[in-house]
């Protein structure tokens, strides 16, 4: 059960840092790559945890669909570095800010939780879910999405059936100013109409 528990915190300290990783680097692809890792963490973390379904739904979808349509995208695209001049200092209060209210959260968290003191005790783990009825996580899931919030899962589907009909509908707009091959009226031409006598002056 100790290993687990180290597993667990080695797998948090990489999360947190690849996290910083992706705001922090300059180059667009190195931060997909880390935000890849960021998923690949995240996945541990909930296989870990016992939530297999959902680490491998994690890991089919951000990493197998999000993250690497992120990194096409970046790559195909003219990006340069980014310089680290004025800009940078400029958010520095902002991001100050931030990590003063983080810490203030983090550390009233920390008084009443001594990681150290978890280590060396042994902990008992109790999977309610298997002790209840002997379901598994793909049956609880199911149960409360399509029976407690089967509203907002029709809902989700017809949000996703809108944008998918808005981006097939501006791939189908034609311009005007563009010159574009029409076949029928190239295979309806004869050799009447193709064929033109101009007359030159001497």
């Amino acid at each position: 059960m100790q290993l687990d528990i180290y597993l667990y915190i080695i797998f948090s300290i990489f999360t947190l840092c690849a996290s910083i990783m992706v705001i922090s680097l300059s180059n667009a692809v190195h931060s997909v790559l880390f935000l890849i890792l960021v998923f690949c963490n995240v996945a541990s973390l909930l296989l870990l945890l016992g939530a297999e379904f959902l680490s491998f739904m994690l890991l089919i979808v951000y990493v197998g669909a999000i993250a690497v349509l992120f990194l096409f995208v970046v790559m195909m695209l003219n990006i340069k570095r980014a310089t680290m001049g004025r800009s940078f200092f400029s958010i520095v209060p902002i991001g100050l800010t931030v990590f003063f209210i983080l810490f203030n959260q983090l550390a009233g968290i920390f008084n009443d939780l001594n990681l150290f003191s978890l280590i060396q005790k042994k902990l008992i783990w109790v999977s309610w879910i298997s002790e209840s009825n002997n379901i598994t996580n793909v049956q609880v899931i199911g149960n409360i999405l399509y029976t407690k919030y089967c509203f907002l899962f029709i809902l989700s589907g017809l949000i996703l059936l809108v944008a998918m009909i808005g981006a097939i509908v501006l791939t189908m707009h034609q311009r005007t100013n563009v010159r574009r091959q029409k076949i029928e009226l190239q295979l309806n031409r004869n050799f009447g109409g193709s064929l033109k006598f101009v007359t030159l002056r001497k």
